[in-house]
């Protein structure tokens, strides 16, 4: 058997419970406990939970209220992202002893492109094994990894094993490993697409591959086509080390929530002035500005608009934040605002993958 591309030693590193883990670290009376990070139980988001919290049920973005109603035993714990940020600090430097091929998603995970690496081992799993091994001794947090020939099927991988395992797709295995997989396992397929792929029947990875690129397009759209590679191993997206900024942004959650359009129009006015500084400090400016609004009810909408030329200033921020809010009266109370500046004037070059099938690479990896 063989790919018609090439394909790469790629390991896909995911910390257990990230801002938890650091907490319960640097707090050794939390340690198994039911934790959560956020903003706390009255008006506050969770932001993470310790695994013992989500036995629960408890998970990121539910309001602190729920969470504390499904674990009553719950802790809250403010965030601080200055030690979550030092902590990922010390874990990267780990990843580039193995490897300058690292692309970072967040603070608490990561692409490592291994298939030459700075230690000369020909098995991504051992480097997997080792970098893992490292982070508890040296860190004292526990990592999940995915090892597989290309970044969907590493970072699918990846949650297989978690917490504190990892789980190796060697090429021989990749077609086989994505024919059985639930569709609500595939990396880029969200709740709401894995209800639409169940009503038309598909339900695995099997499933999808019998449906056609004609078919998924014209019932998926644009991902109908990300859809028909991947579930065949083809993901040519190669790890990039420096990823392209797509936005920036500044909101605010209120400890009670508005309904007047003068206290709004308060409110977006510190928040368009701390967008304002946020953007001069990475030197960027902007066309399309989004205005988000999070009801009472928790229901999410926003509103965008973009404009002919690139602005950082407050007060072309904030008139068109203006406008998009009077756009529609609101129809509910408010509990946040947010606004952010998209389509930057960034660096855009996207690498154009092309599958080179003069290429018929074997499937004799060290894995």
């Amino acid at each position: 058997m063989a790919f018609d591309f090439p394909i790469r030693k790629i390991i896909h590193v995911d910390m257990d419970a990230f801002y938890a883990s650091v907490e319960q670290l640097d707090n050794p009376e939390l340690k198994g406990k039911p934790l959560a990070v956020g903003g706390g139980e009255k008006r506050g988001v969770v932001s993470a939970a310790s695994y013992e919290a989500r036995k629960f049920g408890v998970r990121s973005a539910m309001a602190g209220a729920l969470a504390k109603k499904r674990c009553p035993e719950l802790i809250f714990v403010r965030p601080r992202f200055k030690r979550y940020k030092e902590i990922s600090n010390k874990i990267r430097k780990i990843f580039h002893d193995y490897t300058d091929l690292v692309e970072p998603l967040s603070l608490d995970e990561a692409y490592l492109d291994v298939s030459e690496n700075k230690k000369g081992l020909q098995s991504a799993t051992l480097i997997a094994q080792e970098i893992r091994d490292r982070i508890f001794k040296e860190i004292g947090l526990t990592a999940s990894a995915g090892i597989s020939i290309n970044k969907f099927i590493a970072k699918v991988a990846s949650d297989y094993n978690k917490p504190n395992g990892q789980k190796t797709v060697n090429p021989e295995e990749v077609l086989a490993f994505l024919e059985n997989l639930d569709i609500r396992k595939f990396y880029g397929i969200g709740k709401v697409t894995a209800e639409k792929m169940y009503l038309k029947g598909i339900y695995t990875g099997d499933d999808l591959k019998k449906k056609s690129l004609e078919y998924l397009e014209e019932h998926f759209g644009k991902s109908g086509n990300y859809y028909y590679y991947v579930v065949r191993g083809i993901h040519t997206s190669k790890v990039k080390t420096h990823r392209v900024q797509k936005s920036v942004a500044a909101e605010r959650t209120f400890f009670d929530n508005i309904s007047s359009e003068i206290f709004m129009l308060e409110k977006l006015d510190h928040i368009a002035t701390e967008l304002s500084k946020r953007l001069k400090k990475n030197k960027v400016a902007g066309k399309t500005v989004t205005l988000k609004i999070k009801y009472s009810d928790f229901t999410l909408q926003t509103r965008s608009k973009t404009i002919s030329y690139y602005i950082s200033d407050k007060s072309m921020i904030l008139e068109t934040a203006k406008e998009l809010l009077f756009q529609e009266k609101p129809k509910n109370s408010v509990r946040l605002l947010g606004i952010s500046l998209g389509n930057l004037n960034v660096n855009k070059k996207e690498e154009k993958k092309k599958l080179q099938k003069s290429m018929s690479v074997q499937l004799s990896f060290d894995f």
